[in-house]
């Protein structure tokens, strides 16, 4: 194992291209909020159809992360780097903005349903776009509530306010939302903390029938959840991604001394 009193110990894990389809990667990512480098040293790629944990303590660069892969970071940071996304770096000027979100979908970490009925969150983004097809739109919004698994509670209310909904039902709710648009990445920022056990589990086994067809990168202070959820886990500190690894791995061997003090309980 190696020794976390050197700051430059880390371990991260690549996949081999050839025999891996890899959805995202970052390569000498650096954002600043000022002139303050908030996080650095995050070379990490994304394996198709997994769940990967950002795990570290408050303050170490987790949603600094998360946020700059679908460009959330632009009006408050300056992000440095390449952000691949199937190879295209989407971190230059003339990306389209918005169709990058609409590929990268986000779930915040409080759900934040608009205050339209159900029916409306799911097709707002739709009907921007100049789909106004009944059919089409009634279509969407029963596949992407049943892929959230929310369809059943929901079905004879669509057209009441989802600002009723409780919070399970509103945070899966917010999923189909962005599903709707038909992202290939999901990126989720602690979805679960505002929830309760019995939510928290429902959203949990939502998450692991989605990674069938969506790559999903999830920030969660829960080293439990971390574990029994994702493939891959990424522990930041201080700005840094200091180990990458398989979650087995992270969680029972990890490389480096730093991580297993933070996985033990020993920090943090």
């Amino acid at each position: 194992m190696l020794n976390s009193n050197n700051p430059t110990d880390r371990f991260i894990y690549h996949f081999n291209p050839e025999e891996t389809t890899i959805t995202m990667q970052t390569k000498n990512l650096e954002v600043y909020y000022g002139k303050t480098l908030a996080m650095q040293h995050a070379d990490i790629q994304f394996k198709q159809n997994t769940i990967t944990a950002l795990i570290g303590p408050s303050g170490s660069g987790k949603s600094t992360f998360l946020r700059s892969l679908n460009r959330m970071n632009d009006d408050v940071a300056t992000v440095k780097g390449q952000i691949l996304y199937q190879g295209v770096d989407i971190n230059q000027p003339k990306i389209d903005v918005y169709e990058v979100r609409r590929r990268i979908g986000m779930v915040f970490q409080r759900p934040n349903p608009f205050a339209k009925s159900i029916y409306g969150n799911i097709t707002f983004a739709l009907e921007r776009r100049g789909i106004h097809d009944k059919r089409v739109l009634d279509e969407v919004v029963e596949k992407t509530l049943k892929q959230a698994a929310v369809w059943d509670q929901v079905k004879d209310n669509l057209h009441k306010s989802a600002l009723s909904l409780s919070g399970g039902q509103a945070q899966r709710v917010c999923i189909a939302r962005a599903l709707a648009v038909q992202p290939d990445v999901l990126l989720l920022d602690e979805p679960a903390s505002a929830l309760d056990p019995v939510s928290t589990q429902q959203l949990e086994q939502t998450l692991r029938e989605l990674k069938q067809d969506y790559t999903i990168i999830i920030v969660t202070h829960n080293m439990q959840q971390a574990a029994r959820l994702s493939d891959y886990t990424v522990f930041f500190n201080l700005g840094e991604a200091i180990e990458y690894n398989k979650t087995r791995k992270v969680f029972t061997r990890p490389k480096i001394e730093l991580t297993d003090d933070y996985v033990s309980g020993n920090f943090g």
